[in-house]
This record gives structure tokens, C-alpha cells and sequence, in this order.
């Protein structure tokens, strides 16, 4: 009967019923004996779902100019019967002055090579080398942004757990939804964007996401907390999210921290706090001003490990009405649901923020550069 009135809301849109926190088996639980695993080549593969998913893979550039940048492919199928891929581009000037540029453009022959370790379409590509080291995206889809850039892992690539995989539904064995996360936590980034402004320089540093979102997202996920924090020696990156009252409005966070050739530590027991916030008087959320991050774990070798970036938010980069700007696929798969208003905050703090690590009782502070976003849903 569960799986009926989920089914039923997965087509109508909706609410769904209240579940309980049972209903989600968080990859935390995978966590308490396999914090995390490093990704291997297979483990990049697109799932490209024949059923209601959400599944992207988004690069962000930190640039040696000040410039961030991000792209992104979103594949997307609503119920088996529409399936829909764009491809976004967004640049934030670092003089404050610059309006920010965002594109987002439909993908036509879409398809993937014969491993799904690639995407192909009409004027865009984001292929992984075959030693799964490096993507490299280019996109003429739009002629505002003609994106050339490749992105080089310096440190292994990461899932929390043994598969990265959150999972929903009454029946642990038989879940009706899913969410999972992988991340390549530092890079390089090399390339540019061209605009009608002219060339935007890339190089510098860079960061890796793929999620999959295995149900209607807003099913999944109430509120959502990132930041991507790469400074000369060290990348912290953390995802966490809080269901819906329907799974409990229970919190998963997935998180790690990185140096060149090596992960730190990874996994399930960090922490993001929205240590003061103000009522966003359009839309009444709780935008954030003051945030602290914090990750905890241990090294291969058994060295406890403590980090923190805290501070400021400063001056928000962009406010983005999701149902307004994101493609029209987002806003069938969230068509209907009561209560849905989603709003992303995003945020690069200036002064910059510093990283406080420690290691094995071992301290270092380093100032780097942050991108950080808070996600409201319902």
C-alpha cells in the first residue's frame, strides 16, 4: 500500500504521505564501517534512469582571475515517458559589477558511449579520458557561452560508504527511490569560456559533482547545504540534505577533504550550520549569513582529523527562483506539489574564509577561496 501512494504521488506530483524516518536507509548507516570508498573508472558511469530521476554532472572553476565559473549537464526522465537533457552555464564576475551570465539550453540527440562513462549531443560533449583522469566539456549550445575547458583530478575521486547510495522506501529491499553522491574534491581547470564579452580564462582550480536524484527530487530533498573550499594545499567539499517531513525531515551529510594525490578522510560525520540567518522578505526563507562547516574523521592511517571553515557569507552572488529560470523538465517533475517554492542562495565570501585543519593533533590554518550555496525547497 506504501508503494502504491508513492507511485501515486510520484505521478500526480504531490505530497507524499508521512513515511517516518525508517523509510530512508541513509548512506551514513554504509558509513559506520566503510567511511568511504575512492572512486574507481566504473564508478563514473551515468545511470541515465528509464524511471522519474534527476541525474547531473556539474564542474565549478575557481579561476586565478577571480572569476567562477560552472557547467553542467542535467539529464532528466519524468515517470519513463519524457526524457529531457540541458546543458547550463554560469559565470560570476569577480567585480561585482559584471551582471552574471547563465545560460541553459535544451540538448537534441543526446545519447551516451557504449561504457555511459560519456555525453554526446548536438553541439555538446562532456567526455572522460580513458584513464579517468580528466573531462573534458565543450559546448557551442549557446553562443553567449561557448564553453572549451578540461578538468584534471589531483586527488582521487571519492563516494562516501560502499556506493555513495541513500535510499528510500518502506521495504529496504525493495527501495522505491535513491540519492547518491560522488565527487573528484580537487582539480584543475584548464580552458576557457567564450563570451560575447569576450574570453573568460579558466585556469585554475576546479571541483567535481555527480548526483543522481532517483525519484522526484522534491520528494528526496527539503533543503539542501553545499561548499566546494580549495585553497593551495587543501579541497573540503561537503553535500548535505534534509528530507522532507514525509522521510522524517532526517539529515544526510556526505563530505571529505583532500590534498594533492591523497584523500584526507571522507564520509558521514560532518556537520553545516546556518549559524545566523535573515527573512528573505520576498519568499520568507532563512537566507543564510554566518555559516560553520565542519568535517570529522580519520586518515588511512588512524590520525583523528578535525576541519572547520566558518565565517561570513558577505554579499550573495545570486538569488535563483528555481521554477523560474531552471528548465521546464524541473518544473514537470515538481508540477503540482503543494507547498514547493524552491530558491537557491549562492555565496563566494569576501574576505576570503580560511580552512582550520587538524590532523593527527598536527594544525594548519589556510585561507582559500569558497563557493557555497543553500537550497530551499519546501
Amino acid at each position: 500500500m506504501n508503494w502504491l501512494k508513492q507511485q501515486a504521488a510520484n505521478i500526480a506530483g504531490t505530497q507524499e504521505p508521512i513515511y517516518g524516518p525508517s523509510a530512508l536507509q541513509s548512506v551514513a548507516k554504509q558509513a559506520e564501517t566503510t567511511p568511504y570508498t575512492e572512486l574507481q573508472k566504473e564508478d563514473l558511469k551515468w545511470a541515465a534512469m528509464d524511471s522519474t530521476n534527476a541525474e547531473t554532472q556539474t564542474f565549478y572553476m575557481m579561476a586565478e582571475s577571480g572569476h567562477i565559473g560552472m557547467a553542467q549537464v542535467i539529464y532528466s526522465n519524468v515517470a519513463g515517458i519524457l526524457t529531457t537533457c540541458h546543458f547550463n552555464t554560469k559565470i560570476f564576475y569577480p567585480d561585482h559589477q559584471t551582471p552574471t551570465l547563465w545560460s541553459s539550453d535544451s540538448l537534441d540527440n543526446y545519447s551516451f558511449d557504449e561504457p555511459h562513462l560519456s555525453f554526446h549531443a548536438t553541439n555538446c560533449s562532456v567526455t572522460l579520458s580513458e584513464d579517468a583522469t580528466f573531462y573534458t566539456i565543450k559546448s557551442a549550445t549557446n553562443q553567449s557561452s561557448i564553453v572549451n575547458v578540461t578538468i584534471t583530478r589531483t586527488a582521487p575521486g571519492f563516494q562516501v560508504g560502499r556506493n555513495g547510495k541513500s535510499f528510500y522506501g518502506t521495504d529496504p529491499d525493495h527501495p522505491w527511490g535513491s540519492m547518491r553522491h560522488t565527487f573528484w574534491p580537487r582539480c584543475t581547470a584548464q580552458g576557457s569560456i567564450l563570451t560575447k564579452a569576450g574570453e573568460v580564462d579558466f585556469k585554475g582550480r576546479a571541483f567535481f559533482q555527480h548526483a543522481l536524484q532517483g525519484m522526484k527530487p522534491h520528494h528526496a530533498a527539503a533543503r539542501w547545504k553545499f561548499i566546494s573550499m580549495q585553497s593551495p594545499t587543501y579541497s573540503a567539499v561537503m553535500m548535505e540534505f534534509t528530507t522532507p517531513p514525509s522521510y522524517g525531515s532526517s539529515v544526510v551529510n556526505v563530505g571529505g577533504l583532500a590534498r594533492d594525490g591523497a584523500i584526507i578522510c571522507a564520509g558521514a560525520s560532518n556537520s553545516a550550520t546556518h549559524t545566523s540567518v535573515k527573512q528573505d522578505a520576498e519568499n520568507d526563507w532563512p537566507e543564510p549569513e554566518t555559516v560553520k562547516f565542519e568535517w570529522s574523521g580519520k586518515t588511512k592511517e588512524g590520525e583523528e582529523v578535525q576541519a572547520v571553515v566558518e565565517g561570513g557569507l558577505g554579499r550573495r552572488l545570486d538569488r535563483v527562483d528555481i521554477m523560474g529560470e531552471v528548465p521546464g523538465f524541473i518544473k514537470k517533475i515538481a508540477g503540482g506539489v503543494s507547498g514547493a517554492k524552491p530558491w537557491i542562495y549562492q555565496y563566494s565570501p569576501e574576505p576570503k574564509l580560511s580552512l582550520k585543519i587538524s590532523i593527527g593533533g598536527e594544525e594548519h590554518v589556510e585561507e582559500g577561496t569558497v563557493f557555497t550555496e543553500a537550497t530551499f525547497i519546501s
